[in-house]
């Protein structure tokens, strides 16, 4: 019984672990700011914790928001419908 219990997860262990079909979750890969669908950039923050903080102005403004480590850096991306109303609410938050 033990030897079917070893066996039985030696499978279940290869199958999430194989190559090209893991179930197991990727480290995700940076990209240019081009990169990420329909969500185009509103803000180029200085790090990631000024990023973070446009980001949850936008998002209590009621704006869904995103914050990408892209290869040039941080970006806030927004959708492009929300582009214009992001641009207004950074400006008012920063000045």
């Amino acid at each position: 019984m033990a030897f079917a219990g070893i066996g039985l997860m030696v499978i279940i262990l290869r199958w999430a672990f194989a190559r090209g079909s893991s179930v197991v979750e990727r480290t995700a890969k940076s990209g240019s700011p081009d990169e990420y669908g329909m969500l185009v950039p509103v803000a180029t923050p200085n790090n990631y914790i000024e990023g973070e903080v446009l980001r949850r102005s936008l998002v209590d403004a009621g704006v869904r928001a995103s914050l990408a480590q892209t290869n040039d850096g941080p970006r806030i991306m927004v959708w492009p419908k929300d582009l214009d109303l992001a641009k207004n609410i950074l400006k008012r938050a920063q000045g």
